[in-house]
């Protein structure tokens, strides 16, 4: 019975073998069209092979959060991280499925995209760049250092984000970085702030930091809020500013109800991983060091010259006259 297992294993098509599938090329040729689907699939591939946990996830879950991807003119690159396909075990269907899961820069890259913003960014703020509220409009002040060897060596104490529409509209919003471990804890179910006794993350957020989860559990911290905790907080503070205050044009409307999500054949959400106790990361088979999922390596952000330099004030806020408020509500979407 055991060697039987171990065949039906071993003859289990790969995902480039699931490309090749006559019913699959015809499918892909009709939404992505004959021209670009070579592309398509190598840059599909590309992403698939270097990570073994997608490649055990079922393969049609991997293509449509592909042509989601591909629908939003976004790239799978894991290194220009505009969106991934992250593995999940969805333990109440008993698969592996891929997840789409929007980065942040995928969301500027929308954002930038629509039209409606002249700048839009979200930057961490180092020790010593907050400066409180203005005591007359309550809003945030911040004063960056301009070196910025200095500043990287700094502990990160929040985040903030902010945009600027065409019409001068303006917008930002600062969480200091507890506020987003907590909001991390209350939201991903696979994140603990604290010492757990639930199955699964074991150790709290801070052990974590020091170090001192053993190997052979690593694969019960592959969350990106372990992975990539400032990305995440980059991604949080975008959706939280663009869903409450921000233009949403249909592309980026798509995107943020399908981020974080299971998609089916017709691209539509079915289920979305962290808010379903029933998904979980994959745990692995043999040794450790042989199927333990590797972060994924993220680029550090990259903030433009004009961002911080030349802004070493910035209020997080500009009054507006109600014409110009009036003018960015009745704005088109």
């Amino acid at each position: 019975m055991a060697q039987a297992t171990n065949s039906l294993v071993q003859k289990r098509p790969t995902f480039s073998t699931f490309l090749t599938q006559e019913g699959i090329r015809k499918r892909i040729n009709e939404v992505i069209g004959g021209k670009d689907g070579q592309r398509f699939m190598t840059a599909i591939m590309s992403a698939v092979t270097t990570n073994q946990a997608l490649q055990e996830c079922e393969p049609m879950t991997i293509l449509s959060a592909a042509f989601l991807g591909e629908s939003l003119k976004l790239s799978p690159s894991p290194q220009l991280g505009h969106y991934y396909m992250v593995p999940y075990n969805d333990t109440k269907l008993g698969r592996k499925v891929a997840t789409f899961q929007l980065g942040y820069k995928g969301y500027l890259q929308l954002a930038m995209r629509s039209g409606y913003y002249a700048d839009i960014d979200v930057i961490e703020i180092r020790e010593g760049e907050y400066k409180g509220r203005d005591i007359y409009t309550g809003k945030h002040r911040f004063e960056f250092f301009e070196n910025e060897e200095i500043r990287e060596t700094l502990p990160i104490i929040g985040y903030m984000a902010y945009f600027e529409y065409t019409n001068g509209f303006r917008k930002a919003i600062y969480w200091n970085k507890s506020k987003m471990e907590i909001h991390a804890d209350k939201y991903s179910t696979a994140f603990s702030l604290k010492a757990t006794t639930s199955k699964y993350p074991k150790m709290s957020y801070a052990d974590f930091k020091a170090g001192k989860v053993p190997l052979s559990d690593m694969w019960l911290y592959s969350s990106f809020w372990y992975k990539d905790f400032d990305g995440m907080a980059f991604k949080t503070m975008l959706r939280q500013l663009i869903s409450k205050w921000g233009i949403m044009s249909i592309e980026m409307q798509k995107a943020y109800n399908a981020d974080m999500a299971v998609l089916d054949d017709d691209l539509a959400p079915k289920s979305y991983v962290d808010n379903e106790a029933e998904f979980e990361p994959e745990q692995p088979k043999e040794s450790p060091e042989l199927t333990e999922v590797k972060p994924i390596p993220t680029p550090q952000p990259e903030v433009s010259s004009e961002t911080r330099q030349g802004r070493k004030t910035v209020k997080a806020d500009k009054p507006e006259t109600d014409k110009a408020i009036s003018e960015f509500f009745n704005s088109e979407v």
